[in-house]
């Protein structure tokens, strides 16, 4: 076995592949919860202009061009996050997927793990923090406000996880459910675990059902290399 090839490290998305928002609709989200927190701000953005800012279409910087600081514009976003998940939270719209228990398994296989999304550090603990979850992850890392186009699909949260977590983009996998993590992971020289929570994505390394196929998978990739 090639000791720089041994799977060490598991590196997971949140929404989506860990939990999920019952009812959610992003539209509406954006006019019902964000707008109040842009209007502070005194700027005008439209839906689709935030979504391509969101999907890497437009620098997350764009907004500069109406004289807004875009940092403070996604803090803006993410205190409208924050602000629908405690809500979400009270009325029982965010659920774990049945399957996240097997995050225990993988700590006790002794593998590292952290969790990586794009939304904010408070956003990204709160969730975990509502389910239990966080305990298991060695490293949490929401999106880092010194470089706002870091977020997936760009590889450096990912590089950023990898370098916390003391292992090489070979000895980690990359798990998640969408085109962005996919791409995030192989940017970042690791190989991605497609969860087809919702249909298959082209592109990633493996595929799994859910978290108990990547019990399988992981264990399966650990005992070829020994």
């Amino acid at each position: 076995m090639r000791e720089d090839k041994m799977i060490k490290a598991l590196i997971f998305d949140v929404d989506e592949t860990l939990v999920y928002y019952e009812s959610y609709d992003g539209k509406e989200w954006f006019e019902k919860w964000a707008k109040r927190e842009i209007k502070n701000l005194e700027a005008n953005v439209d839906f689709e202009t935030y979504k391509k800012m969101v999907k890497g279409k437009l620098p997350r910087s764009w907004v500069e061009n109406l004289g807004v600081d875009h940092v403070e514009f996604w803090k803006a976003i993410d205190r409208a996050k924050l602000k629908y998940r405690k809500w979400a939270a009270e009325q029982g719209l965010i659920k774990a997927f049945l399957d996240v228990d097997v995050l225990k398994t993988f700590k006790e296989m002794g593998l590292k793990m952290a969790a990586v999304s794009n939304a904010s550090q408070d956003c990204t603990e709160f969730v975990l923090n509502l389910f239990g979850l966080k305990r298991y992850f060695d490293v949490v890392l929401g999106k880092d406000y010194k470089y706002l186009d870091g977020a997936k699909p760009n590889p450096y949260l990912i590089k950023k996880s990898l370098k916390a977590l003391e292992v090489s983009p070979k000895e980690a996998l990359v798990v998640g459910d969408s085109l962005s993590d996919i791409l995030a992971a192989h940017g970042a020289g690791a190989k991605a675990v497609q969860v087809m929570r919702f249909g298959k994505i082209e592109g990633a390394d493996y595929y799994v059902e859910n978290l108990n196929e990547l019990v399988q998978l992981v264990r399966s990739l650990i005992d070829k290399d020994l």
